[in-house]
Formats: C-alpha cells, sequence, structure tokens
C-alpha cells in the first residue's frame, strides 16, 4: 500500500515562499513519475509540475519561473519550492505518484492573502 504524506502548507502574505514537502512510504518515487497539482475552489484540480520517470520536469505556465520541484532520492521524498506568491496561487496542493500504485496525497492547503 503507498501512502503519500504532504506537509509545508499555511497562509502567506502576496510575494512570499512556501517548501511542501510529500514523503512517500510503500513505493519508491524515482521510479515513477510523480508530482504536484492543485485546486481551488470552484475550479477543476490542475497540474502544478510533475517529474517524468526518466526525469523530465514540466510546470504550469502559471508558475514558470516561480516554482521549482525536486526530489530527494535517499528520503523518498519531493518537494515543491514556491516563489513570489500570488493570491491565485491558493489552493488546496496534492502530491501524485503515476504507475501502477498510483496514488494521491490527502492535500495541504496553501492560502495567499495579505
Amino acid at each position: 500500500q503507498v501512502q503519500l504524506v504532504e506537509s509545508g502548507g499555511g497562509l502567506v502574505q502576496p510575494g512570499g515562499s512556501l517548501r511542501l514537502s510529500c514523503a512517500a512510504s510503500g513505493s519508491r518515487f524515482s521510479r515513477n513519475a510523480r508530482g504536484w497539482f492543485r485546486q481551488a475552489p470552484g475550479k477543476q484540480r490542475e497540474l502544478v509540475a510533475f517529474i517524468s520517470s526518466g526525469g523530465v520536469i514540466n510546470y504550469a505556465d502559471a508558475v514558470k519561473g516561480r516554482f521549482t520541484i525536486s526530489g530527494d532520492n535517499a528520503k523518498n521524498t519531493v518537494y515543491l519550492q514556491m516563489n513570489s506568491l500570488k493570491p491565485e496561487d491558493t489552493a488546496v496542493y496534492y502530491c501524485y505518484m503515476a504507475g501502477p500504485l498510483a496514488s494521491w496525497g490527502q492535500g495541504t492547503q496553501v492560502t495567499v492573502s495579505s
């Protein structure tokens, strides 16, 4: 059974930064595509950033240049560094791992507000 546990969300002012973490158990992140999605109230869940199983990274246009996805294979953890946050980044952020045991985390709330 795969478990993905996110942490690092919270309330931040516009222009601030947060780092989200997603720790996996039951499967190795590095063997699968993995990344972050988000869902704002009343909107569909959307891709934020993703690392393919081959290590290719993709970002949504809305976050390019501000967000950075990375991974620590030793810790079996994937991170999302979010800088220059905007109110429109407010959402629940979900970690996702693809593959035969595709799994979602429980989500962590990010609120950008003054």
